[in-house]
């Protein structure tokens, strides 16, 4: 087997022919997140927290089992007889280096990760390799896990000189492996400058190419995979590249400007949102990867009545978004394949020993609004609003718009660092709690919660995703 390439504005085999892929990001797994697996505030703090509450060895027992039983044989064997074809695979930098001890490969970072790749192998399912969450954290959100709004790897030359030896490193270990269909080498990049991304991709490709001439790169525009509008020409010094953006569409979550009816007009917003993400690449004849995309579910015990109305809803948001992926024969990604019941392919039961430990409390997180993605703030927008409002009356109105606007709305910004950021913090020691006093077994059977036989699955997702999988249109 050969090493999947980019040839012009695709991905192909050995033979030149197209290969589409199509598949999912394995989120919440080797980089967790707080909304996926139902913890408060950022990774290194829960597991701070549980390490305090446990023991250190009760803790990296519960972790390692949790990364075990996350996803295993029966999850590729699934995946695969969806039709789909390739996982991204996020990972957070901590697996492989510790901020007090940087730059000294901790070789079992690679016993999870080489074991999904081989299993995902097994089952013909092609992965991409994404650095979700670097040094310093790349961009602005939970999800680079640096517990702050600043993106500190732009300002520090030894955060981007870890996050290239780190590639060095990966790029030794899989260099050889055919069924990794490429780097993902920076999830999301907020760089305030936008030119300082540009000049860190081109030291990883250099880097990596001195290793590895062979695996094809998938580069995220700048601004959470947006805007490659500062990248210039630099794409004639790469080659076997993709560009990746995240295709998220407004209509398909919570804060959805109206209700979404496929509309002429709603369906001409979700493209243009689509084609200026793109623009840079088409203009340049470069290929393009959908690293991210995907409405996210209203759930029963929240939503009550309208669930399933609003569910048909973001279904609807989906396969408007595939009519035009299908279109253009795309390869994406969607987010995400498995978490506790928001945006998953799958999702932990409520029946499990871990949705029952955390029942309380997640309706407490919902309540509270301590997660920002898909957040519904209605119950507590009456608390922050003075703030808003305190901010409009006394900042100039062309001094309110701080990066990463327009991404970040004033009210974004507001909520990220007083709910998600502050608040979050006073309950994560209250998460961690509820692990005291536990037995290894019952550590054990509350990671295996997370275990395919104790998944349900979203199965109008499901459906909609198998019947797109292989749907392209005719090469023009």
């Amino acid at each position: 087997m050969a090493y999947l390439r980019v040839s012009g504005t695709k991905v192909v085999d050995q033979n030149g022919k197209e290969v589409i892929l199509r598949g999912a990001g394995l989120g919440g797994w080797m980089n967790m997140e707080n909304f996926i697996s139902g913890y408060p505030g950022c990774e290194f703090q829960i597991r701070a927290a549980l390490a305090d509450v446990v023991g250190k060895e009760k803790s990296e027992l519960f972790f390692d089992k949790f990364l075990e039983y996350f996803f295993t044989d029966a999850d590729a064997a699934f995946f695969k007889s969806l039709g789909l074809n390739c996982i991204r695979l996020p990972f957070n930098y901590r697996h492989f280096e510790d901020d007090m001890n940087p730059r000294v490969l901790k070789p079992e970072g690679f016993k999870h990760l080489d074991r999904v790749i081989e299993l995902c192998a097994k089952h013909g399912i092609y992965t991409i390799l994404d650095l979700h969450t670097a040094p310093g954290g790349q961009n602005t959100d939970w999800h680079s896990d640096a517990g702050t709004h600043i993106a500190k790897l732009w300002e520090h030359k030894d955060f981007q000189d870890r996050v290239v030896w780190l590639w060095e490193e990966l790029a030794k270990h899989y260099a050889s492996n055919t069924w990794i269909a490429g780097y993902n080498p920076l999830n999301e990049p907020t760089d305030p400058y936008h030119t300082r991304v540009v000049e860190l991709y081109d030291r990883l490709y250099q880097a990596i190419r001195k290793i590895d001439p062979h695996h094809a790169l998938f580069l995220d525009g700048n601004t959470f995979a947006s805007d490659f509008s500062h990248f210039g020409d630099v794409h004639k010094r790469w080659d076997n590249v993709a560009y990746s953006i995240h295709d998220y569409s407004v209509f398909g979550f919570p804060a959805s400007p109206e209700p979404y009816q496929g509309t002429e007009e709603q369906r001409r917003r979700i493209r243009r949102s689509y084609e200026k993400k793109r623009q840079w690449m088409d203009e340049r004849g470069l290929c393009v990867w959908n690293g991210e995309w995907g409405p996210v579910y209203a759930r029963k015990e929240y939503e009550g009545a309208r669930t399933e109305e609003i569910n048909e809803e973001r279904y609807r948001v989906l396969q408007d978004q595939l009519s035009i992926y299908n279109q253009d024969r795309l390869s994406w990604s969607i987010w995400l394949y498995k978490d506790i019941g928001f945006q998953g392919m799958v999702y932990v039961s409520r029946d499990t020993p871990y949705m029952k430990l955390f029942k309380d409390f997640l309706e407490k997180k919902h309540r509270l609004a301590l997660d920002a993605w898909g957040a519904d703030d209605s119950q507590v927008r009456h608390v922050y609003q003075p703030l808003i409002d305190l901010i409009k009356r006394e900042v100039k109105p062309e001094h309110q718009d701080l990066y990463p606007a327009p991404v970040w709305k004033l009210s974004d910004r507001v909520g990220r660092l007083a709910r998600n950021i502050l608040l979050s913090e006073f309950f994560v020691r209250e998460w961690a709690e509820h692990f005291r006093g536990k037995s290894e077994q019952e550590l054990d059977e509350i990671a295996k919660s997370f275990h395919f036989d104790h998944c349900l699955h979203r199965e109008g997702l499901n459906k909609i995703l198998t019947d797109n999988a292989t749907l392209v249109a005719q090469e023009k």
